[in-house]
């Protein structure tokens, strides 16, 4: 009290009063400082915050764009180009238009068969007739030459004042492997269809094929009885022999079919001269046609290790459709050693068969001419007897030249 009184006597009451806003003022002015100081620290921490909430939603984002490996881009309406951000589809030669590169040059890269449909596609983007865009197509990069297969998805984010799109973004990914997939699986469906359906002509045709001969056999054995010329029953009884024949063979399809279908594999091995074999086919096949049927044999001798039953089984369906298919001119029966392997022909003067028949003539149920006799199933037996042998197949014709079936056999 005393030090107030006497600073009023100093210096007066006006003087003091000054000085005692001042320190107030002084006052008020570090609280506001360590106020504005604190609520400072929390902004910044809020703004960190925020930031490193940022940097963690793009980890994430770029980590999901890895994941799908998509491509992220979007169109600059101004320019009229796309503008590509990410980029992490699979393969390495993947197309990215260059910087500010017209919309209509890059769909140079598009296949012919989809242009049309992605050009359409954007323009209703673009012009805001759709808000939506979803596209497949092929894309041939043309800095490398690769042609690989891309998905396209793309939408409206904002509009102008007129509506029209001022922001679209989209991205674009690989889909070479589902389109394979997609390619294998209709390729599947189609053989199944076709498989069905050969399956219900032969069924058809099976009932024909058994029905005929047997049919012969009854007739010609009723008739037996009361034929009393001799040579007239000769006749009888060589046509009763030939369909008894006939529907053996058939008989001898479908049990060789019935029992590769049932995964019988058993092979018994052993050493088969097939010169003889050879000669024995030929000659069991001789009286059924007015055809020569020659064998060429350009080794005194030779021995392979192999399965006779199934070997022969080859051999029988060979003939019989070299002799069904042939009406003028000669069947050869002959052999080449190539190295450690032997190559056998059947060769024929025949009709020959079709470049697009060739390869599927080897499939269940198929018959090339539907009105030739047959069950469709002795060329898919003769494949899997082949390669239960360990070998390949195939066949060299052209129509009207005849036609050449080969087979390689491994000599041990």
């Amino acid at each position: 009290m005393k030090l107030i009184l006497l600073y009023i006597s100093l210096f007066g009451a006006q003087s003091v009063l000054l000085i005692w806003i001042g320190g107030a003022i002084l006052f008020l002015l570090l609280c506001y400082g360590i106020y504005r100081q604190l609520k400072t620290g929390k902004s910044l921490k809020r703004e960190l915050a925020e930031i490193d909430k940022i940097r963690q939603n793009n980890i994430e984002y770029e980590f999901v764009l890895k994941a799908m490996k998509i491509a992220v881009w979007r169109y600059d309406s101004a320019t009229k180009s796309f503008v590509f951000e990410n980029d992490f589809r699979e393969g390495q030669q993947n197309f990215i238009p260059g910087t500010n590169q017209p919309f209509i040059d890059t769909l140079t890269v598009v296949g012919p068969a989809d242009v049309e449909r992605v050009n359409q596609g954007f323009n209703d983007l673009f012009e805001g007739r759709s808000d939506f865009y979803h596209q497949e197509y092929q894309v041939t990069n043309p800095y490398t030459g690769e042609t690989y297969w891309e998905e396209s998805y793309a939408t409206i984010v904002e509009r102008d004042e007129e509506g029209k799109p001022s922001k679209i973004v989209g991205t674009s990914q690989r889909i070479d492997e589902r389109k394979k997939l997609e390619a294998s699986l209709v390729a599947a469906r189609n053989k199944a269809e076709e498989s069905d359906r050969l399956k219900t002509a032969f069924l058809a045709n099976i009932g024909h094929e058994i029905r005929t001969p047997l049919n012969a056999i009854v007739g010609f054995a009723d008739l037996l009885p009361v034929v009393k010329n001799e040579e007239d029953r000769l006749q009888l009884i060589a046509e009763i022999q030939e369909n008894n024949h006939k529907l053996l063979r058939v008989i001898d399809g479908l049990v060789s079919m019935s029992k590769i279908e049932a995964g019988a594999k058993s092979l018994l091995m052993g050493r088969v001269d097939l010169n003889e074999l050879l000669q024995h086919v030929a000659e069991a096949y001789q009286p059924t046609t007015n055809l020569p049927i020659h064998v060429q044999c350009p080794l005194p001798h030779l021995k392979i290790e192999t399965d006779r039953e199934k070997l022969q089984e080859v051999l029988d369906h060979l003939v019989q459709n070299a002799i069904k298919f042939t009406t003028d001119g000669e069947i050869t029966l002959s052999y080449e050693t190539q190295g450690n392997q032997v190559r056998v022909n059947v060769t024929d003067t025949g009709k020959g068969i079709d470049e697009t028949d060739q390869t599927r003539i080897f499939e269940r149920f198929v018959k090339v001419d539907e009105f030739i006799p047959g069950t469709g199933l002795g060329l898919s037996v003769v494949e899997s007897h082949i390669k239960n042998l360990g070998g390949s197949l195939g066949v060299e014709s052209s129509l009207g030249a005849g036609s050449t079936f080969w087979f390689i056999l491994p000599l041990e």
